[in-house]
């Protein structure tokens, strides 16, 4: 299963992150959609999972969960948009991957057998980092995340 990853739009849906969307089984937001035309348009190319960041306001944002549990191909996922707001501690909730937005750092990294993805931002640009998406890869229960600038 290949999983779209995207954060900090921030109301900006670029065509180039739509296009290397395309063909995605899933997409999770982790949060700073910006509007809720960023979700509808995302609706359309996959499944769409998201969670409400702390730049998201109005009646569509309060309809986004802080936090999400998924689990795909028996790999548990935890959503969340700010990694600082993270509980419980996601080795003893069993989760195999963290997805966190917010920093619009990206990154690909391990701790204690759990895997944390920051898929960047494809939003506005932020001082001097590269606009970018990430893909997870879901196989026989196992995970594996990349990193895709734009």
């Amino acid at each position: 299963m290949n999983i779209g990853l995207i954060s900090d739009t921030h109301g900006l849906l670029r065509p180039e992150a739509l296009q290397a969307l395309t063909g995605v089984q899933q997409i999770i937001h982790a949060g700073d959609v910006g509007t809720v035309r960023v979700l509808e348009q995302l609706r359309i190319v996959a499944p769409l999972h998201a969670v409400r960041g702390n730049n998201d306001h109005g009646e569509w944002a309060q309809a986004l969960p802080p936090q999400l549990v998924l689990q795909f191909e028996r790999v548990r996922i935890c959503v969340i948009h700010d990694l600082k707001e993270l509980e419980p501690d996601p080795a003893t909730a069993s989760f195999q991957v963290v997805i966190a937005g917010h920093s619009h750092v990206p990154n690909v990294s391990e701790r204690g057998g759990v895997l944390f993805v920051n898929p960047g931002s494809a939003g506005p640009r932020r001082f001097k980092l590269p606009v970018t998406l990430g893909y997870l890869t879901v196989h026989d229960g196992v995970a594996r995340a990349r990193i895709r600038q734009l």
